[in-house]
């Protein structure tokens, strides 16, 4: 046994339903509209599910900016709204060593995830130009702000600044290369393949 270095964790893929028609497939910096019931794969309990517990609606989230764990990121790729998977998530990509909730330690989830519908998120070429209110080919942090609230509430959810601050600075964090405080159209366009 050569015992240079583990291998990476990765998350286990089983499609349980693709639709036939696939207009869009899910990328990185996609807002998706998801329901999902994650299991502990130690003992099968159900320890949440969209439908069924908080306000049993469909979550919505942006795929790769660490919105969520990175099982899910990873996992969640190249989806078709109406895909479900079942997603087998080792705790390096989930909650870890600390757990969380009714989740123990050292956990390896399983979630049942179904996308139901896809979005441009605010990382697409399209999402560029609508966000770039003054046509000066660069992001403030206030018009990424109020593109937010405006996808919220056209989705129909109240906006929640709090949760667009930290979104905004998350976005921020990663796409502001130069830190000049603008994320300009080559930032925002270029550099989502890698992410």
């Amino acid at each position: 046994m050569d015992c240079a270095k583990l291998p990476e964790p990765e998350v286990k893929i089983e499609v349980l339903y693709k639709p036939f028609l696939c207009h869009r497939k899910s990328k990185y910096g996609d807002i998706l509209l998801v329901h999902y019931e994650g299991y502990l794969e130690s003992n099968g309990t159900l320890f949440h599910s969209s439908r069924q517990h908080g306000e049993q609606t469909p979550v919505w989230f942006t795929l790769g900016i660490r919105e969520v764990i990175a099982g899910w990121d990873r996992g969640m790729q190249g989806m078709c709204a109406g895909e479900r998977r079942k997603l087998t998530i080792p705790p390096a990509l989930a909650y870890g060593k600390e757990g969380k909730g009714k989740i123990p330690p050292e956990s390896t989830l399983i979630f049942h995830m179904e996308v139901l519908e896809i979005r441009n998120g605010p990382r697409s070429h399209e999402s560029f130009q609508e966000m770039d209110l003054n046509d000066d080919w660069k992001l403030s942090k206030q018009e990424v702000k109020e593109y937010l609230r405006k996808e919220f509430e056209r989705h129909g959810y109240a906006a929640n600044d709090t949760h667009h601050e930290v979104m905004v600075e998350d976005i921020f964090q990663k796409e502001d290369e130069d830190q000049d405080g603008f994320i300009s159209a080559r930032e925002f366009t270029y550099k989502h393949d890698e992410l």
